[in-house]
């Protein structure tokens, strides 16, 4: 008879604990939930938190199937993503798994390591201190076996994603590893048959993707910097001037274009000191594979698009008549 009520007792707790584990506190319709663990925080403390946030009905309970599933120690910290319909057997398997809420970080083409390093102290990733400081590190970045002084040109526009525990330099490893793939082996021996390394190639495309509005255009700019560099021109870049300065305020003046810096086009022969922005795979390929053309020039038709000329002749005439209105 004793034997009898252990097992029936037994064997409603199992019915009450199955019960319990497969089923939702019942909140409906169903909240999103953020449900943060910090570093150091036990069982009891997550027990309680859950139950706080309606995730979990009895503490007892969920306590208890923690330690049948040895889960105790196995409970990562972090930030989960969660509902009011998940069970208590999934929201466990969730904070074993580690899986952390991860966050959206988009980079667009074109954007310099400040414009990029605001983009993550807003996204909440790290300061823009600590990320300038990291992309302007000599010793890191010889790590990676990149030419310049800075990170500049290499940090790859892309949409990355992240948990809120990702630090700055996780952050930036993957942007170079993204960059890394991207830039192939074949582009790098496309880079060797037209005479440039690499680090040529992502100045050369920092500066098409600043001055490309339309990207059907970006192979035509191109051909124009690329018959420049043939002829011997200086390549004249507004953009190349406005990254020198720091005190552009929306216009280039004309002390801008006489202000000898390491990337002023139009006081220095050939390829700035370095890439002027981070370009993205198109302008990449456009460094490398540039339309087949005699254009010399080009001037903004206001349009996003540009009137190109094969000599200085008619780019003073598309000048007057697209920034001169004459």
């Amino acid at each position: 008879m004793i034997f009898l009520c252990i097992a029936l007792t037994a064997g409603s707790l199992i019915l009450w604990m199955v019960s319990f584990i497969k089923t939702s506190v019942g909140i409906t319709p169903y909240q999103p939930v953020t449900f943060t663990i910090s570093p150091g925080e036990h069982l009891p403390t997550i027990a309680q938190n859950l139950k706080d946030q309606d995730l979990i009905s009895n503490l007892i309970a969920f306590k208890l199937y923690a330690r049948i599933k040895k889960a105790t120690t196995r409970i990562k910290a972090g930030e989960y993503e969660m509902n009011t319909g998940m069970n208590p057997e999934a929201i466990l398997s969730l904070l074993i798994s580690g899986k952390h809420k991860v966050y959206r970080f988009t980079v667009p083409e074109g954007l310099n390591m400040e414009e990029i390093a605001l983009l993550a102290q807003e996204a909440g990733l790290c300061s823009r201190q600590q990320f300038l400081a990291l992309c302007n590190e000599l010793e890191w970045i010889n790590q990676f076996e990149i030419p310049g002084t800075t990170l500049e040109g290499y940090l790859f526009p892309n949409t990355y994603f992240f948990s809120k525990e990702t630090d700055c330099k996780t952050l930036i490893k993957k942007m170079l590893s993204t960059f890394n793939k991207t830039f192939n082996e074949k582009w790098k021996i496309r880079a060797k048959e037209i005479g440039l390394s690499v680090h040529e190639i992502v100045i050369l495309a920092s500066i098409i993707e600043k001055e490309t509005g339309n990207k059907k255009e970006r192979s035509i700019i191109s051909s124009v910097f690329h018959n420049r560099l043939k002829r011997h021109m200086r390549l004249e870049s507004d953009p190349t001037v406005i990254y020198g300065v720091s005190d552009y305020c929306g216009r280039i003046r004309y002390k801008h274009l006489r202000r000898v810096t390491p990337y002023n086009t139009y006081q220095i022969d050939g390829l700035p000191v370095g890439p002027i922005a981070n370009p993205g795979a198109q302008s990449l390929k456009a460094a490398l594979y540039p339309a087949q053309t005699d254009y010399l020039y080009f001037v903004s038709k206001n349009d996003t698009t540009h009137q190109f000329s094969t000599n200085l002749e008619d780019h003073n005439k598309a000048v007057k008549k697209y920034q001169l209105n004459q």
